[in-house]
């Protein structure tokens, strides 16, 4: 009897001490840890573009200027979107009083034109953005939703957008995952 109990606490322990490792093993694994990621990600509840923005304090007013163009259900859309989203610091950097001017009704075109400059359809990762520039002799050129066209090159290990008004911006903020789409955040506001 003694024998027994002792057989059954000892097979106990082991198979504790086992599960408790292939836990472990489970936890540590980055390779599961990013595919229960992925589904979080690519599930139908995860937050939109705008959602994410919304969900960010430092795109505040990237959402109110999205909101005053009527674009929230465009970038709710199924997308993928990748999206160069300015941060506030970067509305900051217009002349005195652009921002409202903007977001008044009568600017919704202009207002639209510039924000859809941000847009590129397709999921575009930093890392794909980056091979772009490399392949493509240290420049890549990039279409957007509005129609007109962003240079991205190199600066070090900064990527950085050149506009067609000759402006720049860094991106200071990548791979920022949404349901339909990726965030890029950039330090200036690109014009067309």
């Amino acid at each position: 009897m003694k024998k027994l109990l002792f057989t059954a606490l000892l097979l106990g322990g082991v198979l504790s001490v086992q599960a408790c490792t292939e836990k472990e093993k489970k936890d540590n694994n980055p390779a599961e840890t990013n595919v229960e990621a992925e589904k979080v990600i690519n599930s139908k509840d995860a937050p939109t573009i705008v959602g994410v923005a919304a969900g960010n304090e430092n795109f505040s007013t990237l959402v109110a200027a999205v909101k005053a163009a009527e674009l929230v259900e465009t970038l709710n859309g199924d997308g993928p979107f990748t999206v160069f989203a300015p941060t506030n610091a970067a509305f900051e950097k217009l002349p005195e009083n652009t921002v409202s001017d903007l977001l008044k009704p009568e600017n919704k075109d202009t207002l639209t034109a510039i924000l859809t400059y941000h847009v590129v359809a397709g999921n575009y990762k930093a890392a794909d953005v980056v091979k772009a520039i490399k392949d493509n002799n240290g420049s890549f050129t990039i279409t957007t939703v509005q129609g007109a066209t962003l240079t991205a090159s190199m600066d070090g290990e900064n990527v950085i957008l050149t506009d067609a008004k000759g402006g720049t911006s860094t991106i200071v903020m990548t791979d920022v995952a949404a349901a339909n789409g990726v965030i890029h955040a950039i330090d200036t506001v690109v014009m067309p």
